[in-house]
Parts: C-alpha cells; structure tokens; sequence
C-alpha cells in the first residue's frame, strides 16, 4: 500500500528514535486568505457535478426623473443575470499501518489530522484564488508611478516595470469608487497580495505612519495597514505569477494584488470540510484518515461593468 508504514524511516520509521523530541513540530503553514473573503451560499442537497446558480439583478435600463402633471408614469425594466459554479468533490488521505500506530512514539492519528488539515486549507484557498484570478478587470502602470490602465478582457497588454507604490493606489481607489463598486460595511476596500509586492508601498507609507497612534493600530487584525480606504492583506499561500497573464514570467512588479469591494467570489457549501477515518481493512491492519469536501467556488460578476475584483498584473 502507498502510506505511511514502519519498515521505511521516511514514510513512519523516524515516528519513534531514542533521542526524539516528544514535541510534535511541523511544516509552516499559510493560513486561509482569499477563503475568507468568499460570501457563503448554502448547497446542502446537491451532488457531484451538480450547478448552484444565483442571481444577479442589474439597474433600470432608464433612469427616473420629474413627472408632468398630465403624463403617465414612466416605464422601465432592470436586467437579470444568472451566476453559475459547479459543486465539486475535494479530499485527500493518507493511509498507514496499525504496525506503525503501534509502535510510534508519537500520535499517528494527530499528526496525519494536522497535516491532513493544512492540506486541505491550502486545496480550498487554491481553489477560491482561481476565481479571484478570474475576474475581467485588470491593473497595470508600466514605468509610471502615479498613474494606472484599466484592461477589461482579462488580459493585461503592457508589462509593469515599477513595483506598486503609494501613487497607484491613490489611482486605483478612485477608480473604484468611479465605478460604483460597493465598500465592506466600515466603508473600506481590501488588497490581497504577496509580502514581497507590498514592499515598495511599506517604504513609500513608513514616513506617514511614523510615531502616530494609527500607525500601532495598522498592524491589528492581521492586516499590514491602511491607506486611503484601502486594508491591505498579506497572503503566501499562492505562489508568484499564478493566475496572472505573465504566469512565471512576471519579472517586474513583485506579483498580483487583488482589489475587492464586497460580493467578490461564492462559496457553494455541500458538506464543510471534514476529518474522516477509513474503515479499518485486512483485519485492523489497514487504516487510513481523509479529509473531504463538497462545495465550490464561482466569482460572482463576470461581466466587466459590474465587476467587483481589479487585479493588479503584468504582461510579462
């Protein structure tokens, strides 16, 4: 069986040694970013392969205006839009011997959880990211550092030679609020990104936030500050160029920033993640724990007018 056994010190043998720590130690982690800023949409009932739809309703085609006492009223009507995801089964396991549960000084069964649980955090942030990556709405500044190019098809044309500084983010949320796109409830927008990329824009606010009150308060919450209505995420789960028009040839500009507004991407929760254990097999010897997941992840406007998500990319 492919698993975790005793007679191979890689796969077990090095769970029990004369001199091991009894301290249980682990690979670091990422914790859940882009996860978090799903909306959560029920889809208990549904099965494998099975579509959650939701609607999206759009403004009145004409907008109202003064009546004159002997007209009728004015008539309209607003759009109506579906969004569609496709609920999918997620899960991974790792098999293991009642030899090596035995004989293991440490806890087989929590060891395999923990690992099993970070995986399955960063299968679900992987998954919640591509959507993200999705949207239609792309940034870029190529040798400028105080103005931005808005690209709708999701592709971006010109590649960024300058790191994201404090003159593009200015730019950029103008734009959003230009576009109408809608706040979280305290009135600020968020930007998710990699540690490296939010570098520059660290240097350019250090000066700003130096000695004051705000400035201690910035680092709370798990969030690296604010500027100009803006909370901005650090997140190093997903690797650089992934989801990007450059993919692994971005050489310029760090990586990818998401800017959202509320009502980025659903979640289509079937069963939540859960922990479960293999019925034991060959009389007890063979056993197995496994998380598993049904559900899905969609972005919920597509369309580039009522697009919630901009991404700062490059073409190369």
């Amino acid at each position: 069986m492919a698993g975790q056994i005793w007679s191979v010190s890689a796969d077990g043998g090095y769970m029990y040694a004369d001199n091991l720590s009894e301290k249980l130690r682990f690979a670091v982690q990422p914790l859940s970013k882009f996860r978090q800023f799903c909306d959560i949409k029920e889809a208990f009932g549904k099965n494998r392969g099975d579509t959650f739809h939701w609607n999206v309703y759009g403004d009145v085609a004409a907008q109202g205006g003064t009546l004159v006492e002997t007209s009728t009223m004015p008539e309209t009507k607003f759009s109506i839009a579906q969004g569609t995801l496709t609920v999918q089964e997620y899960g991974n396991s790792v098999p293991f011997t009642e030899k090596l549960d035995n004989l293991s000084e440490h806890p087989v069964t929590e060891v395999i959880h923990q690992v099993l649980k970070h995986d399955a955090n960063r299968t679900l942030d992987a998954a919640a990211h591509a959507q993200f990556a999705a949207t239609p709405l792309r940034l870029t500044a190529g040798t400028s550092t105080s103005t931005v190019t808005l690209i709708t098809n999701g592709t971006a044309l010109e590649t960024n030679n300058v790191a994201l500084g404090k003159g593009h983010v200015q730019v950029i949320v103008d734009l959003m609020k230009e576009r109408s796109i809608p706040a979280y409830d305290n009135g600020d927008y968020y930007a998710l990104g990699r540690p490296a990329t939010f570098r520059q824009l660290k240097q350019d606010l250090e000066s700003l936030h130096q000695y004051i009150e705000s400035g201690f308060k910035m680092i709370m919450n798990g969030e690296i500050g604010r500027y100009e209505g803006i909370r901005f995420v650090e997140q190093n789960g997903i690797a650089k160029g992934v989801g990007t028009t450059a993919g692994s040839a971005w050489t310029h500009g760090n990586d990818a920033v998401f800017f959202m507004g509320r009502d980025t991407v659903a979640e289509a929760v079937g069963v939540p993640e859960e922990i479960r254990g293999k019925i034991p097999g060959d009389f007890g010897r063979d056993r197995g724990i496994a998380w598993y997941y049904l559900g899905g992840f969609g972005i919920c406007h597509t369309q580039a007018l009522q697009a919630r998500i901009l991404m700062w990319d490059s073409a190369a």
